[in-house]
């Protein structure tokens, strides 16, 4: 990702600016490979936050919020003992590489001041966090041990010297040589070049080195870049996916993203802290959601099996009125068969045609007939049965659909949160166990709109919200919106004390029908189907599951899905 040499640069210096000659007051670390400093400033406290995890290594100021472990870790327990207190006296970037250096200044149990240096490598699986003596170079300790089974190069372990990463045959971005510049100005395919580029400059990612390339004149942008750090007119920004999903920031605009979603921040620390968390958070919804999809995935294809096999014995089933038949037409003729018969053909009074009937050679022709009338009694009880369980299994798949539905569209953990607490409450998931207390119910927020014209729209998330929108939220009076016969979310638009369904705009029922349809399976769709009615035809029947009502006196636009523009979602 983008946190390279040049990111290094903006956050040191606004770490420079911010932290300088702070106070270290309180150390935390979060998890195995987090720490948190709280740092008293001029300005106020601030939090520092450093992660040396592989695929999220960062160094930024930050406001989050952080669960800490009920028992220090050793790491977290040292750096209280040498440098909690401690003010810092400096805060610089090695060269141009991903390496921020913090010094403090601390004091000893006996009051001598000692010279601390901790050290934000940020690199990747090699990233790491070093605490340093200054007076003897020694390691003190870091967060993550690096042993010579590991790296046979450089050590990181306790009392062993301090050694910086090798050094890379580049040229520092913060020196461009001449011999360089006049490469990049006589040879425009290399100037134009993002791999020449990336191979040749120390300290710049792959988006940067096509930015540059792009610009014609790498070495006059790499210097606008770095003049607007050192002016502070930096423009720190994070570019979207069409879902939201960050896919790169920095602090410079990227011409391959021109007409992406994007973000722009006040400082490089809240485009860093926003990029990070909010593509972890992405993961986390992912590797959270795909158990859950994977479960309802497979209910759902067993209770569509089950309708296919249900729906051939059905058929099977109404298929037996020749059973009758054959039990009275064998009565009625018993003494035309020959004991031993295979079959025995016999013309049928209903409408004097021949019928062949398939006799059980082991058994009397009075015998074969009480059996073909217990067939025909068993087929019509079968018959009652299983139209019985084909209701229940459409009603479970067209459930299973909105659960899926509301899986694929959920955006943050708590919402998969509600929808395992549903498919826990009906049986479709195991209930996880809870050591010691009860779980907590998570409470519903349905997102809330606001129209160009003011007015507020409600949206389910899950069929726990659905129910909630419906059956508890919404006034009698209210209309009520919803996909026809396609998985999607309860949407309510609520009126004015004494405003009639009729009073209400055409734009405004298609408005809110498109975010009907932008909420469910059809949302790819063109020309989707939505149905709306007062809430007061609207009812949820006796031990129906969650989000699955009925519904009288309905009208049924069709409209594309889509947020009208101007609509703001909370």
């Amino acid at each position: 990702m983008a946190y390279d040499g040049i990111i290094t640069y903006g956050i040191t210096e606004e770490l420079k600016e911010r932290l300088t000659f702070g106070k270290i007051e309180k150390v935390y670390q979060p998890g195995s490979e987090e720490l948190v400093l709280q740092i008293h400033t001029r300005k106020g406290n601030v939090k520092l936050y450093a992660s040396a995890a592989s695929q999220a290594a960062r160094v930024c100021l930050t406001d989050g919020k952080f669960v800490n472990p009920a028992a220090p870790p050793n790491f977290c327990m040292l750096l209280r003992k040498h440098i909690q207190t401690g003010r810092i006296t400096d805060i610089h970037q090695r060269g141009s590489e991903r390496i921020i250096e913090m010094d403090i200044e601390a004091q000893t149990e006996l009051g001598f001041t000692v010279s601390k240096r901790l050290i934000f490598e940020i690199m990747g699986k090699h990233s790491n966090i070093v605490l340093v003596a200054l007076d003897t170079g020694k390691i003190i300790d870091s967060i993550k041990r690096i042993s010579i089974d590991v790296n046979r190069y450089r050590q990181l372990l306790p009392g062993l010297e301090y050694r910086y990463p090798p050094k890379q045959d580049k040229v520092p971005f913060k020196e461009i040589s001449t011999e360089l510049s006049e490469k990049l100005d006589s040879d425009p395919e290399a100037a134009a070049d993002p791999k020449y580029l990336l191979s040749h400059i120390q300290g710049i990612s792959p988006g940067i080195s096509r930015e540059l390339a792009r610009s014609g004149n790498p070495v006059e942008r790499l210097e606008e870049i770095l003049e607007s750090i050192e002016n502070g007119t930096a423009a720190p920004r994070v570019y979207l996916d069409e879902t939201g999903k960050p896919l790169e920031f920095h602090l410079t605009e990227l011409g391959e993203y021109v007409g992406a979603q994007e973000k722009t921040f006040d400082s490089i620390s809240e485009a860093t802290e926003y990029f990070y968390t909010h593509r972890e958070e992405s993961n986390a919804i992912r590797q959270r959601s795909n158990p859950l999809h994977r479960s309802v995935q497979a209910s759902l294809d067993k209770a569509r099996l089950k309708k296919q096999r249900l729906g051939e014995d059905l058929l099977q089933a109404e298929n037996s009125e020749k059973y009758r038949l054959y039990g009275e037409l064998l009565t009625a003729n018993l003494h035309r068969v020959e004991p031993g018969a295979h079959e025995v053909t016999v013309i049928s009074y209903y409408d004097n045609q021949p019928v062949t009937i398939p006799l059980d050679e082991k058994y009397a022709a009075s015998k074969n007939a009480q059996n073909y009338f217990k067939k025909y009694s068993k087929a019509k009880t079968a018959v009652h049965e299983k139209t019985h369980q084909l209701e229940e299994t459409s009603k479970d798949i067209l459930y299973l659909e909105s659960v899926l539905q509301s899986i694929e569209s959920a955006h943050t953990l708590e919402e998969l949160n509600q929808i395992r607490e549903e498919l826990e409450d009906t049986g479709y998931v195991r209930k996880r166990a809870q050591k010691g207390f009860r779980r907590k119910k998570s409470k519903p927020h349905p997102i809330e709109y606001t129209l160009p014209t003011g007015r507020k729209v409600f949206v389910g998330r899950n069929n726990k919200e659905n129910d909630y929108l419906t059956t508890k939220m919404a006034g009698k009076r209210d209309l009520w919106f919803h996909t026809k016969d396609i998985p999607g979310s309860h949407v309510i638009l609520p009126l004015e004390p004494n405003q009639s369904p009729e009073d209400i705009p055409e734009e405004i029922i298609y408005q809110v029908a498109s975010i009907a349809a932008y909420h469910s399976k059809g949302k790819e769709s063109q020309n989707v189907p939505v149905d709306f009615v007062p809430i007061r035809y609207v009812k949820k029947p006796s031990g129906a599951k969650p989000g699955m009502v009925i519904f009288t006196h309905n009208t049924t636009v069709y409209v594309d899905p889509k947020l009208p523009e101007g609509a703001a979602g909370k």
